[in-house]
């Protein structure tokens, strides 16, 4: 069966709020502004109100509330909005639910799920079109997950909710709302953190995320169809955790790589894969000297083993000679 991107999440919405009653639901419009995508979350309405905190607009408080929540054992999907509202409430997300099981010495956790309808919609303009994937990937602590099917929208949605340990967050693009993939209820669903091989191909790689990912498969398409090349559909599907390990392997195969991105080309999800590709697949030409994707630590010895140093920067240069 087919169901569309907006069915896929109001249906892992309505399934894990039936399963969990620590599932609780905290925002004004969960699921977004497209009027054909709220009708799916009627019956999450109607049959689960009581569970259901309708707020005004105040993303720091609401992400807040949510982090609580989720300390005091509850699984809440906190609804901040446009993606770019994010901004109202990154003290929260960056700095307090990203670090609370690190600061606590792993004795307390936040399962809480913060939504975020970002992307270039059409006429949302400078404030309302932001895609802070790449920015909240740099935050240690945070899952982003950025499906591209309805699919994956309905199992990375149910996964956060109901076994997930850590605060994600959770990237939806508006006009993936009517887009349709084959659903088989009962399928195992591929493991969070593991790319998917959209379309299997020989001549190229196209390295994509959520809404560049049909926009992949239709230039696949164009370019078999109109070009003979055939070209291989990785959706990363989340950036954290990212898959390299599959992003290499289907580029190693190829021998060429496409990334479709929608951040910003500077510091963008494009220019992590394009460095992860050159700092593997030419290794006798790059390396990154870098702090790794880890909370800093108070202790100094331990602060001193990941702070980037002229030793470290020698040692790089040194395996790039060879030695």
């Amino acid at each position: 069966m087919k169901i569309s991107f907006a069915e896929g999440l109001a249906k892992a919405i309505y399934e894990s709020l039936a399963a969990n009653p620590s599932v609780v639901l905290i925002g004004g419009s969960i699921v977004g502004l497209n009027m054909a995508a709220r009708k799916f979350m009627e019956p999450v309405v109607r049959e689960f109100s009581a569970r259901m905190m309708v707020t005004p607009v105040s993303e720091l408080a609401l992400a807040g509330a949510g982090i609580g929540a989720a300390m005091c054992g509850q699984r809440p999907l906190v609804d901040l909005g446009t993606g770019s509202f994010v901004y109202q409430a990154f003290a929260q997300v960056a700095n307090e639910a990203a670090n609370v099981h690190y600061m606590s010495g792993g004795q307390t956790s936040a399962p809480v799920t913060f939504y975020c309808l970002a992307g270039i919609r059409g006429t949302g303009a400078a404030q309302h079109s932001q895609r802070t994937q790449a920015m909240l990937g740099q935050v240690p602590g945070l899952q982003v997950l950025v499906p591209g099917g309805a699919e994956d929208a309905y199992g990375l949605m149910k996964w956060a909710l109901l076994e997930s340990d850590d605060p994600t967050v959770f990237i939806s693009h508006p006009l993936l709302f009517g887009e349709t993939s084959e659903f088989a209820p009962d399928a195992p669903m591929l493991p969070v953190g593991k790319a998917r091989i959209r379309l299997e191909g020989r001549d190229l790689s196209i390295i994509a995320s959520s809404v560049t990912v049909p926009r992949a498969l239709a230039a696949a398409a164009t370019l078999e169809r109109e070009h003979r090349i055939s070209a291989e559909v990785v959706d990363l599907r989340s950036i954290v955790p990212l898959d390299r390990d599959t992003v290499l392997q289907s580029v190693a195969k190829t021998g060429r790589a496409v990334i479709a991105d929608e951040c910003h080309r500077s510091y963008g999800v494009a220019a992590e894969i394009a460095a992860t590709l050159a700092e593997e697949g030419l290794a006798s030409l790059l390396r990154r000297v870098t702090v790794p994707d880890v909370p800093i630590p108070f202790s100094k010895p331990l602060e001193d083993e990941l702070i980037v140093t002229a030793d470290k920067i020698v040692a790089a240069a040194l395996q790039l000679r060879g030695r």
